[in-house]
């Protein structure tokens, strides 16, 4: 085991870093529990740490944890625990198990807490009319459906025909672009209420049969909505920089006028200063002090000029950023809604394809009687045999079922493949 790393000072922060640390490593197993129970070869990953009120430190059992496979026996060898019984447990009852032994092992004050994660799930298989029947790894969400497309899809016939394989392989391409169809008519739905500056969002004609025609609507409303605030966002934030380049070019030109008035007035005094001085009435000095006002108002209207100009150059940049910005924003929706268009014809090609596909296979099949012409699918069985702690069952299934670890899928095709 590693030594206690003490924490310095042992502050209350520390103390909440540590405390989560441990509740980390609880939730982990928690989190993964989900009711799933665990089985032979189900691969976990252990962890275990102690916290140690006394000196504040976090032992860590090092030696306890790492990978472990659940054996055919249903048990986990750990150290120091020996056989731990998993087959049927949650992870978390597992962790909780394994910090029970520890401190009865250890007569440990403090109960160690245990992490228990599946780092990789027991197979399932495949048997039946596949093509590579066998064991396959398991992943979540993983369907009838797909597990089959691991195992190479249905089996040849002896004769080579593919007609079943080469169905299904059609079927499942004509709903994916089907599906992708859909998301794309909605985009173009959205694209072309941007181009009308429409604030509303309705279902196109062509969704108005789709399953999930609302989803897909709400989502693409939602994106409208969004850059459509963000467009007029940047709009008023040119305004707004705009009027208030207006209000400066007018404080601006207000000062110029006053700057004027006392231009005048200080050339009129410096003429009349002048004469006098000429004629020895006044000295040089006021002479040259006002020469030095006249200038220094003089100075402060070229500044005045020169920072309205650059007010009204500013002002020009803000209106010319305005009409960029709107035409970028139609030249962007216009560019969306043709890729958008391109898309959905190349995707109107592909299912025409698919579904000449699925004609073409049935009509190759001297057992197109055997097809269901209503549910267009072919009559294909699937079945899985499942172990829940009971002894092994059967159940009837379809291809979008969702397998668990360890199920045995057997696939059987009534189609007479010639």
């Amino acid at each position: 085991m590693r030594k206690p790393t003490a924490f310095a000072g042992r502050s209350p922060a520390l103390y909440l870093v540590a405390g989560a640390f441990l509740l980390g490593l609880t939730a982990t197993s928690s989190a993964q529990d989900g009711g799933y129970r665990l089985g032979v070869m189900d691969k976990l990953r252990i962890r275990v740490a102690e916290w140690q009120p006394a000196d504040g430190s976090v032992r860590n059992w090092d030696a306890v944890g790492g990978e472990y496979t659940v054996g055919p026996s249903g048990a986990l060898s750990l150290p120091f625990i020996g056989d731990l019984s998993a087959a049927g447990k949650t992870p978390g009852e597992v962790a909780n198990a394994i910090g029970e032994e520890l401190r009865s092992k250890f007569a440990l004050r403090n109960l160690p807490s245990a992490s228990v994660e599946v780092a990789q799930f027991r197979p399932v298989f495949l048997a039946g009319d596949v093509d590579n029947p066998g064991e396959y790894p398991y992943s979540p969400s993983l369907t009838v459906l797909k597990a089959v497309s691991l195992a190479g899809g249905l089996k040849r016939s002896e004769a080579g025909q593919r007609f079943a394989r080469d169905f299904i392989n059609a079927q499942g391409d004509s709903a994916v672009y089907g599906s992708e169809r859909s998301r794309l008519l909605a985009r173009r739905a959205r694209l072309m209420a941007e181009v009308a500056g429409a604030k509303d969002l309705a279902v196109p004609p062509e969704l108005k049969d789709a399953p999930n025609a609302p989803q897909l609507i709400a989502s693409e409303a939602a994106l409208m909505r969004s850059r459509r605030d963000r467009y007029e966002l940047q709009l008023k934030a040119l305004a707004d920089l705009r009027s208030l380049l207006e209000s400066e070019v007018q404080s601006l030109a207000q000062k110029t006028e006053t700057q004027k008035r006392q231009l005048q007035i200080a050339s009129e005094t410096r003429d009349k200063l002048s004469r006098l001085t000429e004629q020895g009435i006044t000295t040089n000095n006021r002479l040259i002090s006002m020469e030095e006002r006249t200038a220094s108002i003089e100075t402060s209207l070229l500044d005045i000029d020169t920072n309205s100009l650059q007010a009204k150059q500013d002002i020009s940049k803000a209106n010319q950023d305005e009409i960029n910005l709107r035409n970028d924003w139609e030249a962007q929706r216009a560019k969306e809604l043709q890729d958008t268009e391109a898309e959905l014809e190349k995707l109107g090609l592909q299912l025409t394809t698919s579904r000449q596909l699925m004609s073409e296979a049935l009509a190759q099949s001297a057992e197109a009687l055997k097809f269901d012409p209503n549910s267009k699918s072919a009559t294909i069985k699937y079945t899985v045999v499942r172990d829940e702690g009971q002894g092994a069952k059967e159940v009837a299934v379809d291809e979008n079922t969702t397998l668990r670890p360890g199920d045995v899928v057997k696939v059987t095709s009534e189609l007479l493949m010639q």
